[in-house]
C-alpha cells in the first residue's frame, strides 16, 4: 500500500544529511592531528549545521505540534511524537559540542568522542523518523497540515535557495532531482539548472586539498 502523503522531499533531506554525516565521520577519522581544524574550516560542515538546524526547527514549529494535536488521546502515539522531538533536543546541542571540542588546545580524544556521538544519535534519529514517525504522520496528519509543513520549510530557506537546493540534490539520482524540481516554482528550478548546480559543483566543500566528489555527476 502506497503512502497517502508525499514523503519524497523528507527522504531527500534525510539522504543529504546522511551524505554529509559520512563526510564528517571521514574527516574526523583521518587521525593525522588535523581532524578538528579541517572540519571547522570546511564549508560543508557549516552548511550541514545550518540546514540540519533549520530542518529540525521547522519540524518542532510546524510538524510535531500539528501531529500531536491529531493523536491526542492515544498515549502510545503521543509517546512517539514526544520521543522524536526529544531526539532533536539531544542532537542539536551536539553541533555546538563538536565546535567546542575542536577549539585549540582541546583533547583530540574528546573531539572524536563527540563526533561518534553525533553520528550515532543523528543516524538513529533519521532511522526512527523513517521507520515509525513517517508512518504515523501518513496515518494521522491531514494533507493540509503536511503541505503547511512543507511551505514553512520552504519559506525558512528561501533566502538560501541558491545554496540549499544544490546542497539538497548534490549526488542525488536524476529521478530524485527531477521529482524535486517538479515541485518547486519554475524560476527556482530554472535557476538551479542554469547556474546554481554548476556553481555548487565547483566548490570545495570538505577539504581544501581533498574536495568532496558528489555521488553522480548529473545535476540536471
Amino acid at each position: 500500500m502506497g503512502s497517502r502523503l508525499d514523503r519524497s522531499t523528507m527522504l531527500t533531506i534525510h539522504a543529504a544529511l546522511r551524505r554529509d554525516l559520512e563526510q564528517v565521520a571521514r574527516i574526523a577519522g583521518r587521525g593525522d592531528g588535523t581532524d578538528a581544524t579541517r572540519l571547522q574550516a570546511a564549508l560543508g560542515w557549516q552548511q550541514f549545521k545550518r540546514f540540519l538546524v533549520v530542518h529540525h526547527q521547522v519540524e518542532d514549529d510546524a510538524l510535531w505540534p500539528a501531529l500531536r494535536a491529531t493523536v491526542a488521546g492515544h498515549p502510545d502515539q503521543l509517546a512517539l511524537v514526544d520521543a522524536l522531538e526529544e531526539e532533536h533536543a539531544i542532537i542539536d546541542p551536539l553541533l555546538q559540542a563538536v565546535d567546542a571540542a575542536a577549539e585549540p588546545g582541546r583533547d583530540a580524544a574528546s573531539f572524536g568522542d563527540v563526533i561518534d556521538e553525533l553520528v550515532a544519535k543523528l543516524g538513529a534519529h533519521l532511522a526512527h523518523e523513517e521507520s515509525d514517525g513517517l508512518d504515523l504522520i501518513d496515518a494521522r496528519l491531514s494533507l493540509a497540515d503536511w503541505q503547511h509543513f512543507g511551505q514553512v520549510h520552504g519559506r525558512r530557506l528561501i533566502s538560501d535557495a541558491s545554496t540549499y537546493m544544490p546542497w539538497l540534490l548534490n549526488g542525488a539520482d536524476p529521478q530524485v532531482v527531477a521529482a524535486f524540481l517538479a515541485n518547486v516554482p519554475p524560476p527556482l528550478a530554472a535557476a538551479y539548472r542554469d547556474q546554481w548546480a554548476s556553481d555548487y559543483a565547483a566548490l570545495r566543500l570538505w577539504d581544501a586539498d581533498d574536495a568532496f566528489t558528489p555521488r553522480g555527476a548529473n545535476h540536471n
